[in-house]
C-alpha cells in the first residue's frame, strides 16, 4: 500500500523540480533508501503537490514566504536550498535582502546575520 497519492506526488515532483532544479531533486530521490524513501515520497506529495500545487499563490510569493519562515526557524541548510529555489522562481537580490530584514526584526539580528551569510554564498554562486 502506498503512503501517498500518486497524482499528488507527480504534481509535487513537477513543482519541486521547477523550484529546486531537476538535478537536485533526482539526486535526492535516487539517494533515498527503504528507510527514507517513504518520507521523500510523502513530502513530495504533501509539501510540493498539495502545498505548492494550486494557483492561489504564485511560486515567487511562495518562495518568499518559505525564506521568511525557514529563516525564522533557523534551518539554514533548508534555507540555502530554498534561497536557490527562490532565485529560480524570480526572487531578486533586493527582495532576498528585504526578507532577511524582516527575519532580523522578528527573529533577531543573529538569525538575520546567518541568513545574510548563506544568501551571500548562494548569490556568489549565481
Amino acid at each position: 500500500m502506498s503512503t501517498f497519492d500518486e497524482d499528488l506526488f507527480l504534481k509535487g515532483l513537477e513543482q519541486r523540480k521547477a523550484t529546486l532544479g531537476a538535478d537536485y531533486v533526482e539526486k535526492n530521490l535516487a539517494s533515498a533508501d527503504d528507510f527514507t524513501r517513504p518520507f521523500q515520497e510523502a513530502m513530495t506529495a504533501w509539501c510540493w503537490g498539495f502545498g505548492w500545487g494550486d494557483d492561489v499563490i504564485d511560486p515567487k510569493t511562495r518562495s518568499m514566504m518559505n525564506l521568511a519562515m525557514i529563516g525564522a526557524l533557523g534551518k539554514m541548510h533548508e534555507w540555502e536550498i530554498h534561497c536557490r529555489g527562490a532565485i529560480n522562481n524570480g526572487v531578486t537580490k533586493e527582495e532576498i535582502r528585504a526578507i532577511i530584514h524582516v527575519v532580523g526584526i522578528y527573529c533577531g539580528v543573529p538569525q538575520a546575520l546567518e541568513c545574510f551569510r548563506v544568501a551571500r554564498k548562494v548569490l556568489e554562486e549565481q
